[in-house]
């Protein structure tokens, strides 16, 4: 299958691999400096970044563990790890399994706090089709609060 938009031989310029990858500039330099990209970037003769299908396709995969709450630490070990080459598979592996637990740990949270917001959200739309929404508990500055915040 041919790619749509195919990376130059060249390379890409940093402004075009933030474009492709969805982060800034400031992030693909920050990757580099924290020892987060598996490979060394190309530099053109005058110093400027070249970034290649290999970069790039690592940097999404960086930004998809960021974004799923992994620390950079763990990141850049296993960036170190990758970069290491063969014979840590095991070792990445558990990495990613302790990455995986975490995340699902996290969602079952998000999806106990939304219960609990969709089971307000039919507490005060059954209150409001009643008409009886002033019924709902609202703290005051006088007077007794309601016995059960709804």
């Amino acid at each position: 299958m041919l790619e749509v938009n195919p990376i130059p031989a060249e390379g890409l310029t940093i402004a075009d691999a933030a474009r492709r990858t969805g982060v800034s500039a400031h992030t693909l330099r920050y990757y580099e400096r924290a020892g987060l990209v598996v490979t060394r970037v190309d530099r053109t003769s005058g110093g400027r970044r070249r970034y290649r299908k290999l970069d790039l396709d690592w940097i999404k995969i960086c930004t998809k563990l960021r974004a799923t709450g992994m620390p950079i630490k763990t990141i850049r070990r296993y960036a170190d790890l990758v970069a290491a080459g063969r014979g840590n598979e095991q070792e990445r592996l558990a990495l990613l399994e302790e990455h995986r637990a975490d995340v699902l740990a996290r969602l079952a949270e998000l999806q106990e706090n939304l219960t609990l917001i969709d089971r307000k959200i039919d507490v005060y739309r059954g209150r409001l089709a009643a008409g009886d929404a002033d019924g709902l508990w609202a703290p005051a500055a006088a007077g007794p609060p309601h016995p059960k915040p709804l």
